[in-house]
């Protein structure tokens, strides 16, 4: 058998098995979970890898689940990452009745891609002509949601990091891995073409800041309090003037909610909340843009008299598509949709945690069209069932087939022109390093 054969008998296989694997796809749409508590849609993973027979390994960083085929003979390992998580998107027609949780950025369709791809490599027993091994990698919480519950995990000792891929390196899961590739789903309504690669995106870093002023009786002696919310909206206004500081090529972006501005309408605020992510294309450009915000935030609480706390913690770092992994996938994407179908897409002003890996191996994360909607809105779900389901599960495949064949030449060619950016233990180290908690006395101090 030779190489294209093979990956013809494996699309053909996925297929055969189309009924299969977009059942699952939808039936992780209609019951979505958030990071970190994705146990049911983990379970449905390792059944079916159970049932192939893959050696499986689960409760990776609390959810993942990690299977592997072997090749007929050592070599490198390729690991295809699906997503299991959801994210919150009150309003979503197949949102989750009470957590709000809604598969509105298709990872529903990652690990229905994942899986197709097992049953199909499985189904060829393609190991018998590869070189290496193939990681198929369920990976948590990639959306970056429910921050508080998370960093209650990290102080009960359950994590390390409020990103899945970040704590599956952490706790080595990620070691043996020479690559990893992954697909996200695509709106067609948003894609000049079915598929694309963008060099890079964003990365960012989380704020969770919290004003302390004093309360007092609204109307009756307001002059004996310390209005906590105003120094919020003062704060607002700062970062707001910043703005213009902020470089056109950093691709700065900074977009801070307020999640508590009182208790009651005639108290004086006492206390008030934002979160804010701070975006950039570069680590130098989200630190400066960082301490600017930060900036802000100590003379609004200056200004108004009262405390503020601020704490920062690590987010996703921008993400470094790696050029020879891209070409191999615009070739496979040229057989399942025509050459004139790629794109090479622009910088993202999005994050992944994808971003995180490709810090320390060569990384693909590339978009392929199947879904309607915007992305992370009540309108997203996946309309094409063979572009979003199946044409996923068949690039991973193909993919991994030409890396591993023919002694796995053109893996070992992308290990050997990779340059990593970070060690393992240099990312760690940066990434913890990141965690702070600042609290500054305004004019009380």
């Amino acid at each position: 058998m030779d190489r294209e054969a093979l990956k013809k008998q494996v699309c053909a296989a996925i297929d055969q098995r189309r009924e299969r694997i977009v059942a699952l796809g939808e039936a992780i749409m209609d019951d979505p979970e958030l990071g970190f508590k994705e146990v049911r849609t983990a379970r449905r993973v390792a059944e079916v890898f159970a049932e192939l027979e893959l050696p499986c390994e689960e409760g990776l960083a609390l959810t993942g689940v990690k299977a592997q085929l072997k090749g007929h003979r050592p070599g490198p390992t390729v690991a295809l990452m699906g997503e299991l998580d959801a994210l919150v998107v009150p309003g979503h027609p197949r949102a989750h009745p009470q957590t709000g949780a809604a598969h509105a950025c298709g990872h529903n369709a990652q690990i229905a891609g994942l899986v197709g791809a097992a049953l199909g490599l499985a189904a060829c027993r393609a190991g018998d002509h590869l070189t290496g091994q193939i990681a198929f990698m369920a990976v948590p919480a990639e959306e970056y949601v429910e921050i508080d519950y998370r960093l209650g995990l990290v102080q009960q000792g359950r994590t390390t990091f409020l990103g899945g891929k970040a704590e599956m390196l952490e706790q080595g899961h990620f070691d043996g891995v020479d690559m990893a590739l992954m697909i996200h789903s695509g709106s067609a309504e948003h894609m000049e073409g079915a598929v694309g690669v963008a060099a890079s995106s964003n990365g960012f870093l989380a704020k969770n800041v919290r004003f302390i002023g004093r309360a007092a009786h609204a109307g009756m002696a307001p002059e004996q309090g310390i209005n906590a919310l105003k120094a919020a909206q003062l704060a607002l206004c700062a970062i707001d003037a910043q703005r213009e500081t902020f470089r056109d090529q950093d691709c700065v972006r900074v977009h801070p909610i307020l999640t508590k501005g009182g208790e009651l309408v005639n108290i004086v605020p006492a206390e008030a909340r934002l979160e804010t992510y701070v975006r950039a294309r570069s680590d130098e450009a989200m630190f400066d843009a960082a301490a600017k915000v930060d900036r802000a935030l100590r003379g609004a609480a200056m200004a108004l008299g009262c405390q503020v706390e601020i704490q920062t913690i690590p987010g996703y770092l921008p993400l470094r598509n790696d050029p020879l992994l891209a070409q191999v996938f615009k070739d496979n994407a040229g057989q399942l949709f025509g050459n004139s179908a790629y794109r090479d897409l622009p910088h993202s002003g999005g994050s992944t945690d994808a971003g995180d890996l490709s810090q320390v191996m060569p990384v693909l994360h590339p978009v392929m069209k199947g879904a309607s909607g915007a992305a992370h809105s009540t309108g997203w779900h996946i309309a094409d069932p063979d572009a979003g389901y199946l044409a996923p599960a068949k690039a991973l495949a193909m993919m991994a087939i030409d890396l591993l064949w023919d002694d796995a030449a053109l893996a070992c060619r992308v290990v050997q022109e990779h340059r990593p950016a970070l060690s393992k233990e240099a990312y760690l180290k940066q990434q913890k390093a990141v965690f702070q908690r600042e609290v500054y006395g305004g004019a009380q101090a």
